[in-house]
């Protein structure tokens, strides 16, 4: 099997990180993945914001906690909790993809790019969609300015990237879902 193959068989979502920052070269060589993915008629309507501060990232962890705490419906919240009471997990480092509206499928390319890329360099991430919550609550302007987002764009998806704890085994494939038409 080639190494992409085995780069894409090997890949989890790591939910518990033990806080050290990837080496700087390693972060510019995933961004550069990120920004080569192919978008729809070359558009590449994306920015990546790769987010190492740590204090910042804790803050809207924090936050975004807090909002799910919240909520009427305490099950999201409860899941969290679960996984140690943390939304990002302890991870030291945030690509923060945002999009121009209706671009999800180009943001989605973009995030495979990056967590493809970090595994393959020996890094542990996970895509991270509720990275949204803090972005849209009542402190979600303070957020966006800290966290470099232009004026016009949005959050698309978050990619959060480090040293897992500990390894874990990729989901079990479904080979019940491919079908071949003839």
């Amino acid at each position: 099997m080639n190494e992409t193959l085995q780069t894409i068989k090997k890949r989890f979502s790591c939910r518990a990180y033990d806080g050290r920052l990837p080496e700087k070269e390693k972060l510019e060589a995933i961004a550069l993945a990120g920004v080569q993915a192919p978008s729809a008629v070359n558009r590449q309507p994306w920015q990546i914001n790769v987010i190492t501060n740590k204090a910042l990232i804790e803050e809207m962890d924090a936050e975004g906690m807090r909002i799910l705490a919240e909520s009427e419906d305490k099950s999201t919240y409860q899941r969290f909790m679960d996984r140690g009471g943390t939304l990002f997990y302890n991870a030291p480092c945030m690509f923060l993809i945002l999009k121009k509206e209706g671009t999800d499928l180009d943001t989605g390319i973009v995030c495979q790019n990056i967590s493809l890329a970090a595994t393959s360099l020996g890094l542990d991430n996970v895509i991270c969609g509720m990275a949204r919550i803090p972005f849209n609550g009542p402190k979600g302007d303070e957020f966006k300015e800290k966290a470099g987002f232009s004026e016009g764009w949005e959050f698309g998806v978050a990619v959060l990237v480090g040293y897992g704890k500990m390894a874990n085994s990729p989901h079990t494939p479904d080979t019940s879902k491919i079908r071949f038409i003839d």
